[in-house]
């Protein structure tokens, strides 16, 4: 029986080397490796969970838009401490914790250097 076993955003970036510093640099990824010469391509990551970054210069980068729709949707512990730790960093956030009482999650989102929008969320009963 087949089972399905994990899955990570793929966004399409401006520019993979400066969009793959600011996952390191503002959210606390790890840059593993660029792939292609000139870098094209890196697969950030923190706590197991990847981010696909692709520069691909005929198309340009479509996060869902400027209001809340989320491009990404992280489940995690600590949305509190993750905020301050994000917040420290100079990171572009888009609103702070915001308890969703109506699915009972606390979260956070944050834009990347292309716009695209990043949900960290904990269940609010283990958000702290």
């Amino acid at each position: 029986m087949s089972k399905i076993k994990g899955s990570c955003p793929h966004f399409i970036v401006a520019d993979v080397v400066a969009a793959s510093e600011y996952y390191r640099d503002k959210f606390g990824f790890i840059i593993p490796e660029y792939w292609g010469d000139p870098p094209a391509f890196a697969m950030v990551h923190r706590d197991n969970f990847i981010v696909m970054l692709n520069q691909v210069d005929r198309l340009s980068p479509r996060p869902n838009g400027t209001e809340e729709i989320w491009d990404a949707y992280f489940w995690c512990t600590g949305v509190d401490a993750l905020c301050d730790e994000f917040t420290a960093s100079g990171a572009d956030i888009f609103h702070g914790p915001t308890n969703r009482d109506g699915y009972g999650m606390r979260e956070i989102a944050v834009r990347d250097l292309d716009g695209y929008l990043l949900v960290f969320a904990a269940e609010m009963n283990t958000s702290s």
